[in-house]
């Protein structure tokens, strides 16, 4: 089995619902030398950066936002911004963004999917060989350790892509608010696109431009509360193959982490922002400049946490590969270049455990 599928396991939501007082042995991930819980510590004086994007946009103050753009990219590889929507529709740099009416109104669907009893949101369930739908992801075999997470997982640009009968008809605003959540989500990419590649002195704008044609994929998340939350992770350590990700953290409490100089930091929402990471697809054209983080999902004793995470890839006719600009004259290519199937083919033909950007990398 690739890892375009996935094993249908029980959903944690109903588990949760019969309040164990142990987690079941498939859930536990600090015994027969599973080390994805540490060895690293947290560290809660670190803090994730935070970028401007009323600064970034107005004259005066673009150079210096700018300068912190590329060393949050560099450095941390994740930053949160929270003026992004309204200044961007003031400023025209894009046609409009996400409004907070649009992200309430995204919260809210998501959080009244999960509320549905089971048999309810089954209709949605992933089907034989494909990771999309409601169940969890990359679940390779019986035995496998699994997440403390349940999700829905949809294709959602270009609308072709769009497999409906997996799109919930219930709520019943559910399709419209998130059709409209994309196509506002794609906008901000693009834009947030320009400013990563501008930060790498980039002047051809095509990487920025694919993302209009890119494809967005989007996966809502429900983290319930959990009796041994030392124990379990609600998503393992891992680096996203996307260009950007953006994730929506629709609770007050901190559960997303990332890994910084050997230690996990949390990072604390912040109302109506957005984080900002860097996938491996902007890491490869950046030619290592720029890191795609590990980063892992934490749970929470009492409280549920939901959150919505859009995967935005650029146009599949996009070669990836380093941006021609950062190499030569001395410059290393430090990644080889692929079509874009090839890079797929590559991400889904491997074994999880295995580093997939090392498979990326010229012998060193």
């Amino acid at each position: 089995m690739n890892l375009e599928s996935s094993v249908s396991v029980p959903s944690v939501q109903e588990l949760a619902f019969q309040r164990p007082e142990k987690v079941p042995p498939r859930y536990v991930r600090d015994e027969d030398g599973d080390d994805v819980i540490g060895p690293y510590p947290s560290d809660p004086s670190l803090r994730v950066p935070l970028i401007d994007m009323a600064k970034l946009v107005n004259a005066d103050t673009h150079q210096l936002e700018l300068q912190k753009l590329l060393l949050a990219c560099r450095d941390w590889g994740v930053f949160q911004t929270h003026t992004l929507y309204q200044e961007l529709i003031q400023q025209k740099l894009v046609n409009h963004g996400v409004s907070n009416t649009s992200i309430k109104n995204m919260e809210n669907q998501v959080r009244r999917f999960f509320e549905l009893p089971l048999q309810e949101k089954k209709r949605s369930a992933q089907r034989s060989g494909s990771l999309e739908g409601y169940g969890q992801a990359f679940v390779t075999s019986e035995d496998q350790k699994l997440d403390w997470n349940d999700m829905i997982f949809l294709k959602c640009l270009p609308i072709q892509n769009r497999k409906l009968d997996l799109w919930p008809q219930n709520p019943p605003e559910f399709r419209e608010t998130l059709e409209r959540y994309s196509e506002d989500i794609r906008e901000v990419t693009i834009a947030i696109m320009k400013f990563i590649t501008m930060s790498l002195e980039l002047q051809d704008t095509q990487i920025s431009e694919s993302f209009r044609e890119g494809l967005y994929d989007i996966r809502m998340n429900c983290y319930p509360p959990c009796p041994e939350p030392e124990r379990v992770l609600g998503i393992v350590p891992h680096a996203d193959n996307s260009g950007i990700t953006l994730l929506l953290d629709c609770a007050d409490f901190s559960g997303l982490q990332f890994l910084k100089d050997q230690k996990w930091v949390n990072v604390e929402p912040i109302e109506g922002a957005i984080v900002v990471n860097i996938g491996q697809i902007i890491e490869v054209v950046s030619n290592g400049i720029y890191k795609a983080p590990e980063h892992r999902a934490v749970v929470n004793k009492w409280k549920e946490r939901f959150s919505i995470v859009t995967f935005c890839y650029p146009s599949p006719d996009m070669n990836i590969g380093p941006a021609d600009q950062l190499i030569g004259e001395g410059k290393v290519a430090v990644y080889k270049k692929f079509t874009n199937a090839e890079y797929f083919s590559k991400f889904f033909n491997r074994k999880l455990d295995q580093s997939f950007l090392d498979m990326l990398k010229y012998d060193q």
